[in-house]
């Protein structure tokens, strides 16, 4: 048996570089810049749809600058990287109009990228035309238990991949917004676990999406809860579950939102829990014929998913602009995340499995 050096959380490489936050709702507030003040980032200004919101958090912060509008932040020449936490369907105009600012260095946005394949594609290549940085903030890759799963599983602590599943059964706070769209679960919480699936074991050759509506859903929606089978060359199954009903929710009624995963390979398994929604950090247990000699063993970390992750997707960003190297959260990865999502939907509109060709992204 040999000792692995697992990591929950990465070092922070690079600090050099000015933050504009364009939003001020609760994934700004809580995460972002909780996020950014436990990782030492300098946030040098902010700016949200009311300037009055925007005034609220950056008082809390300590942000020197408010502006009235996005548009004004983004031309804000003392600022370097632009971190847009809006609605989708505002969002392309905004990394657009970022990329034409000569001081932009980097751009962090929100996932879904864009409301559809095709514009995250233009935005991919423009942003290439355009030589800037494009991130996306599939968050859940810098969870803790899923950084230390990556490990395990390239180590080969647990030998080839057989079986993946996640496990969902919370209820998501759907924004607004969302009531204008015609897609829901598959695009806005199925996708972290869909991106994280690739994350570990890359792009799967086929897939299989089934739905239903969620009855405590009041607006139209095509995906409420929804179940995706991937299938990957080597044969590996992996289940993804958003049962985003999880059960009836009223006075009295003991809560036990959850979200499990499991990992069974040909020489181990792991499996653990993420620790949203119930705010306490994830959690990771492995049993290896090779490193444990089939003991389970149980590595601890204090940091959550939410903020702490928030500060590993900041920092690749800005040791990318450091660095010159590509971001660990590249757009053209994630337009293949978006490609697989398209997939998903491709398969619930025809009933049935469909294959999953990423060669032409």
């Amino acid at each position: 048996m040999t000792a692995l050096n697992l990591t929950a959380d990465p070092v922070i490489r690079c600090r050099d570089y000015r933050i504009g936050a364009i939003g001020a709702g609760m994934i700004m507030a809580e995460c972002h810049l909780e996020a950014y003040r436990l990782g030492g980032f300098t946030v040098g200004a902010i700016a949200s749809r009311t300037r009055k919101k925007a005034e609220e958090i950056a008082t809390r912060y300590g942000i020197a600058s408010v502006h009235d509008t996005p548009e004004a932040l983004i031309a804000d020449a003392s600022l370097d990287i632009i971190d847009i936490a809006y609605p989708p369907h505002l969002q392309p105009a905004l990394i657009r109009h970022a990329l034409r600012q000569p001081h932009i260095k980097g751009i962090l946005a929100q996932k879904p990228l864009a409301l559809s394949l095709e514009e995250a594609r233009a935005l991919r290549d423009e942003a290439k035309a355009a030589g800037k940085i494009l991130s996306v903030n599939q968050n859940m890759r810098y969870d803790q238990s899923m950084r230390v799963l990556k490990q395990l599983l390239d180590h080969g602590a647990l030998g080839e991949p057989v079986f993946a599943q996640i496990d969902m059964h919370a209820i998501p706070h759907w924004q607004g917004f969302l009531q204008g769209y015609d897609r829901l679960t598959l695009s806005n919480m199925s996708v972290h676990h869909l991106d994280v699936l690739r994350f570990l074991f890359g792009d799967p050759s086929e897939v299989t999406t089934v739905t239903r509506t969620d009855p405590r859903t009041e607006f139209a929606h095509q995906d409420g809860i929804v179940s995706t089978m991937l299938r990957f060359p080597s044969g590996l199954l992996a289940l993804s579950l958003e049962d985003v009903w999880s059960g009836p929710r009223a006075e009295g009624y003991a809560d036990d939102q959850h979200i499990n995963w499991r990992v069974e390979g040909t020489e181990g398994v792991a499996k653990g829990t993420i620790g949203w929604p119930t705010g306490a950090p994830s959690t990771l247990t492995y049993a290896s014929r090779k490193e444990t000699g089939g003991a389970w063993v149980s590595p601890e970390w204090d940091t959550m998913w939410f903020p702490h992750a928030f500060i590993g997707v900041m920092e690749q960003l800005q040791w990318a602009i450091h660095s010159g190297e590509a971001p660990a959260l590249s757009v053209a990865d994630n337009v293949r995340t978006m490609a697989l999502v398209e997939a998903a939907y491709r398969s619930i509109d025809e009933a049935r499995t469909v294959a999953h060709d990423i060669s032409q992204d």
